[in-house]
């Protein structure tokens, strides 16, 4: 059954990329660019508030001021600038530069990329461009000058009707989004366009329905997808509203339940926690964006996603408690059932290492690794297996090739403790063992401790294991004489020890991508043998005394 399904997903990636090669060559050819050119509009019905782009930006990318001088050599110069096609850093250029310059600028993109170009429409950039224009189409139209508005308008309606075209060929959510909003946009500014605003609608509909749990959570168990799928939805809301038309139902509700999930994964440092695909994103500037928009948010969800969150004072813990996700939205899930996070008070102490999606394949397929999240592993072996075939990859992503189950979930809570435990089946059918994590939190001083059981459900053979905790960088950690305790040593104020009474614990060298570059830090690793039997592995972190 596995061979024929494996067969099945090959032949279809080849089709799909025969098809996409040989659309490709269609839309070079002049004939297909005159074909998506169609009536310009005559004016703007509103113009949207620049100001409602800002979770999109960058602000560590470009804050520049253009001379004339640069105005010819601007694409060359600045072709290094993986975002320059998207247009966002229009809200991010010192606004008293010649608004003539920008006009020029833009005159000259659509001379050399005005018509079909792989780099510069592609489906992560095509969408953004156009939301961009258009939400500075008052700064780009400041002038009287017909020819740049004739010219501004066809091309912009050309990249509108190509996405329209296009849209079921995206393969990715997160880079349709955009798209999506880009239609949504176009019909609520342009009366003679106004059935792409419905179009949009139908399209945005399929997404909230196919993508989302019943909290409102991406399927993918992916926390950064929410961020980028809550921005959009907003940004759609508010263009409605500008627009003076009615806000759907199913949108209203979907903002709502992804600013609990949001909500719920705050914490005092104000960022993402790194599962399944996630990077170190900060939410403060979301935060307050959505603050200046009379956002409200303030119930909390104690899982989300089936992820755990434990919140005491100032102090908060994660911990993955999930099944992967199907296959098909599983191309950036990373391996790690039962890893855990925690941070106390603003400090991030137990990390999983992040992805390294933006930094390079090497990162991004080392960071799926079982080895780079905070849990236990059997004789170094990852729990899921990813395609490595690079023709399906290149349509579907390095999907997962198997799964497991986690179940006996339990949580309980009182006056001073919660205690979360759970049990996985990923090394079940290759080693014989179950693998059980519990976690116990303690309120009063929010200190934790753990056991890590390995339960033998039929002949093993003896096998190795290790259990990970990945130290957040800038964190130095001490191995004590005693071989049984690790300093951690936070600030000059502050330090934890992590201690257990088990085999050989170590200090080792690790590697963090949370923030899309690799920076050194440190693991603390338990090693020991399951010798056929059942294996239990105690554990605790608490404040050093």
């Amino acid at each position: 059954m596995l061979y024929f399904r494996n067969a099945y997903i090959y032949f279809s990636s080849l089709k799909k990329i025969l098809s996409k090669s040989a659309k490709e060559l269609i839309f070079y050819t002049n004939f297909y660019n005159k074909l998506l050119i169609s009536k310009n509009p005559s004016r703007f019905f509103f113009y949207p508030n620049p100001y409602l782009l800002s979770p999109l930006l960058n602000h560590k990318s470009f804050l520049f001021k253009i001379s004339k001088d640069e105005i010819n050599s601007f694409w060359s110069e600045y072709s290094g600038e993986k975002d320059i096609h998207n247009f966002l850093w229009l809200n991010l250029i010192d606004r008293k530069t010649d608004f003539k310059i920008i006009q020029e600028i833009i005159k000259h993109w659509i001379l050399k990329f005005g018509n079909y170009n792989k780099n510069t429409w592609k489906e992560n950039i095509i969408g953004k461009r156009t939301i961009a224009w258009i939400s500075n189409g008052e700064m780009i139209l400041s002038s009287n000058d017909i020819d740049l508005k004739d010219n501004f308008f066809r091309c912009l309606i050309k990249q509108i009707n190509f996405i329209k075209k296009n849209i079921n060929n995206f393969s990715n959510d997160t880079k349709k989004i955009p798209s999506i909003s880009a239609i949504i946009l176009s019909g609520l500014v342009f009366k003679e366009y106004f059935n792409n605003y419905n179009l949009g609608l139908k399209e945005l509909k399929k997404i909230i329905d196919v993508y989302f749990d019943k909290d409102g959570f991406p399927k993918s168990r992916n926390s950064e997808s929410l961020i980028i799928f809550l921005q959009y939805f907003i940004l759609i809301k508010e263009w409605i509203k500008n627009g003076q038309e009615y806000v759907p139902d199913y949108l209203e509700k979907i903002i709502d339940k992804n600013l609990t999930c949001l909500n719920s994964f705050n914490n005092s440092s104000k960022t993402l926690p790194l599962f399944n695909g996630s990077t170190e994103k900060n939410l403060e500037n979301f935060i307050e964006y959505l603050n200046k928009l009379n956002y409200s948010f303030d119930k909390n969800l104690p899982s989300v996603g089936k992820i755990q969150i434990v919140k005491n004072k100032k102090a908060t813990l994660y911990f993955d408690s999930g099944d992967p996700p199907i296959r098909q939205l599983s191309k950036d899930y990373q391996s790690g059932p039962l890893s855990f996070e925690y941070f106390n008070e603003k400090d991030k102490i137990i990390t999983n290492c992040g992805y390294g999606r933006k930094i390079s394949k090497k990162t991004k397929f080392i960071s799926k690794f079982t080895s780079a999240q905070s849990t236990l592993c059997l004789e170094n072996t990852s729990v899921v297996k990813f395609k490595k075939n690079s023709l399906v990859n290149n349509i579907y992503g390095p999907t997962i090739i198997n799964s497991f189950k986690i179940f006996d979930l339990k949580r309980d809570e009182d006056r001073t403790n919660i205690i979360i435990s759970a049990t996985h089946n990923a090394y079940l059918k290759k080693f014989g063992y179950l693998h059980k994590r519990t976690i116990k939190f303690f309120k009063k001083n929010n200190n934790i401790s753990g056991s890590d059981t390995l339960i033998r459900k039929y002949d093993a053979k003896n096998v190795k294991f290790c259990i990970r905790f990945h130290i957040y960088p800038g964190i130095n950690a001490i191995k004590t004489v005693s071989g049984k305790n690790i300093l951690l040593q936070i600030n000059k104020k502050k330090s934890l020890v992590f201690s257990t009474s088990f085999g050989n614990v170590e200090v080792e060298k690790s590697i963090f991508l949370g923030r899309n570059k690799v920076l050194n830090n440190q693991c603390i690793v338990i090693y020991g043998d399951a010798k056929n039997q059942d294996t239990n592995i105690d554990w605790e972190l608490k404040k050093a005394s």
